[in-house]
């Protein structure tokens, strides 16, 4: 049976005892003296799953906001070098907006 780390997490540290026999690796002798935090990462490297949870960006256009963010950044830089502090500030809401924008759009 294949396993995420979604489900292995939502788990209680019982099954995951009872997986971990299952297997019957080495690396997971000892298994009934784990705790949930410790039995979980090696029970992932064991059967190979990824233990990052990987986001996705929804409904926006990541690559052009991006794109954006760094355009504006080099605004920025030059704002400071001008010492123009209405336009520095302008620039800063911006990229934080956009930011913003990402974060929001991240699910």
């Amino acid at each position: 049976m294949a396993h995420t780390f979604e489900e292995l997490r939502k788990l209680k540290v019982d099954r995951l005892r009872e997986i971990a026999a299952e297997l019957g690796d080495a690396r997971l002798e000892g298994n009934t003296q784990m705790n949930k935090d410790h039995l979980l990462p090696l029970l992932c490297q064991v059967l190979g799953i990824d233990m990052h949870v990987h986001h996705v960006v929804v409904g926006v256009d990541k690559k052009s906001i991006k794109a954006r963010i760094r355009t504006l950044k080099q605004e920025r830089d030059q704002a400071l070098a001008d010492k123009d502090s209405t336009r520095l500030k302008q620039v800063r809401r911006k990229i934080h907006k956009m930011k913003r924008n990402l974060h929001k759009a991240t699910v």
